[in-house]
Formats: structure tokens, C-alpha cells, sequence
């Protein structure tokens, strides 16, 4: 898969290409069918496939205050669309100029000019242009006149309620994270690099590994019983804390992670931690004895957790 960063680093359009359009955020079993969809429309055709999403995602830039909390960071967006073994991700800059587009002007410049677009696959709540007045109506009775095919996906539905993004966060929100994994078609994760810490936990008799978070805002906070993917050929287990670390007045949200059972250096390595159960909120304690001692407590629950799997 080759990422392209804007329509600037496109330097040479595409001949033809197969497209779809989306946010992806999280890239369930909803939008994994509407990939799938896009490869064998492009199988048929021979055409490469393109996705295209947005950064910030739209009502990001509408709307920060009320946009809800991602499902993936950009760069594990990056990773699980790779996955789906596409050719090319287009990353389009949210920003005011393409917010002011019309849905002709869009589809001009983006699918006609730049991707020399043949095949369009599209979710059923799909709009985008100005006052998201282009949709799936728009684009089949203009397909024609822009010289592409359009197909529209339809809903798929889990337990009879349609698999959607906002669906896979009110799970997790209530920790659910078995059905959270449903949806998703794989256990809720986050990844990083592992660095070096303050080192807090070695001294309080939990060593952690590290991944710094940075800005923005996840929908998980808490401790957790998780699996840590990344280090060996297998999931080693867990418990998280992903959080700012009140009781040492921490501000930066880092996740760390006390793997049972294990005593390697393993800093630089990129792990994937999934997130199967969760233990309780964060907190702040009034010493480090009492955070130890909640730490231990925490430990034991995750044991207890994965012997119950076992």
C-alpha cells in the first residue's frame, strides 16, 4: 500500500483507478466489507484500489468540542487499512478550502482529475461537499456525465443492528470489550513504541513498558487485563494502565503495562496491546504505598481474569 499525504505528493494522476471514500474509524467489519467490496470490483475491472480519508476527520474540523473520541490514532488507522491489502490511501487535509467545496468541485478534482476514477464504492451514509450535499443519489444519476461507475454497500448488520463506528464506541464506553471485538473483527488495540519512563514502576515492584500516547483524546482510560502482541511469536498477558497518572501529577497520557511473567528489556520495540477487560477507573491515591498496594490488587484481578479464559 503507498501512502499518499494530500493531492500535492499525487505527482503523476492515476490512469484509472477503483475508489471508495470514508472516515475508517477503526476500520470494523462494516467498512472491512466495504473494502473487500471495492478489491473485487478492482479485480474485475483491473483497476488499483484507492482509499480516501480525511485528517482531522470532518467534524473534527466542524465541530471539536463535540467530535467524539477516536477508535484509532492516525497511524493505527494507517496500519489496519494496509491490512486490508489496498493500493493506495489518499489522506486529504480537512481544512477550510475543501470544507467550502462543492460536491462537483470535489468530484472534479479528486476523482475525475487526480484518481482518473472508473469505479465508485460507496457506505450508504455517505455525503461530502458543501453542506454534505453530495451523496449517493448525486453521484448515480450524475455517473454518466462524470464518467464512473457507482455502487453503493449495503448496511452490515450484527445482531440485527447496523455495525457501525459509534456502535463499537458505546461498547467499549461500557466496557464491553467481547462485543466491542465483534464489531471490530479483532480485540479492541492500541500500538506504539515502547520507551523509557520514570521508572516508577521498577521501584514500586511492577515494571512497565511505556507507549506514550500523545494528543489526542482515546476513548479508554482505566486499568485493564490486556494482551501485548509485538514482543514474541506470542500474546503475552497483562495489566494496563492508560491514563495521566494523577497520583504523581502526571499530565502526558501514556499506557503502561505490567506483563506477567516477564523480565526482558525489550525498548524500541513496536507492540500492539489489546484491550480484553476492564479492572477499574483511574485514580488518584494520596501515597505511593497506596498505589502499590491498589497495583497489587490490580494484578491479582488480571490473573484471576485470565485464568477464566483458560
Amino acid at each position: 500500500m503507498k501512502l499518499i499525504r494530500g493531492l500535492y505528493n499525487l505527482t503523476n494522476p492515476l490512469r484509472a483507478s477503483a475508489v471508495t471514500i470514508g472516515n475508517f474509524d477503526g476500520v470494523h467489519r462494516g467498512h472491512q466489507t466495504v473494502i473487500r467490496q471495492l478489491r473485487r470490483v478492482a479485480a474485475d475491472t483491473n483497476l488499483p484500489t484507492v482509499v480516501i480519508i480525511f485528517e482531522p476527520q470532518p467534524i473534527e474540523f466542524f465541530a471539536a468540542d463535540k467530535a467524539p473520541k477516536r477508535l484509532a490514532r492516525f497511524r493505527e488507522k494507517i496500519a489496519y487499512l494496509k491490512a486490508q491489502q489496498i493500493d493506495y490511501l489518499l489522506c486529504l487535509r480537512f481544512d477550510a478550502e475543501l470544507a467550502a467545496a462543492s460536491a462537483e468541485d470535489f468530484v472534479q478534482k479528486i476523482l475525475i482529475d487526480s484518481l482518473q476514477t472508473r469505479h465508485l464504492v460507496i457506505g450508504d451514509d455517505f455525503h461530502f461537499g458543501h453542506n454534505r450535499q453530495g451523496n449517493f443519489s448525486f453521484l448515480q444519476q450524475n455517473s454518466a456525465r462524470f464518467g464512473f461507475r457507482v455502487d453503493e454497500t449495503e448496511t452490515l448488520l450484527h445482531d440485527g443492528a447496523r455495525i457501525s463506528s459509534t456502535r463499537v464506541r458505546e461498547c467499549i464506553q461500557r466496557d464491553d470489550f467481547d462485543s466491542a471485538a465483534e464489531l471490530l473483527g479483532r480485540p479492541y488495540s492500541l500500538s506504539g513504541r515502547i520507551a523509557h519512563g520514570q521508572k516508577l514502576g521498577r521501584e514500586l515492584g511492577y515494571p512497565t513498558i511505556n507507549i506514550k500516547m500523545g494528543d489526542k483524546t482515546l476513548i479508554v482510560k482505566g486499568i485493564f487485563a490486556v494482551q501485548v502482541k509485538g514482543i514474541d511469536n506470542r500474546g503475552l498477558r497483562g495489566v494496563a494502565s492508560i491514563g495521566t497518572r494523577p497520583t504523581v501529577n502526571g499530565v502526558d497520557t501514556i499506557l503502561e503495562v505490567y506483563i506477567l511473567d516477564f523480565d526482558r528489556d525489550v525498548y524500541g520495540y513496536r507492540v500492539e496491546v489489546e484491550f480484553l477487560h476492564k479492572i477499574r477507573n483511574e485514580e488518584k491515591f494520596d501515597s505511593l504505598e497506596e498505589l502499590s498496594a491498589h497495583i497489587a490488587e490490580d494484578t491479582e484481578k488480571a490473573k484471576a481474569f485470565f485464568d477464566q479464559q483458560s
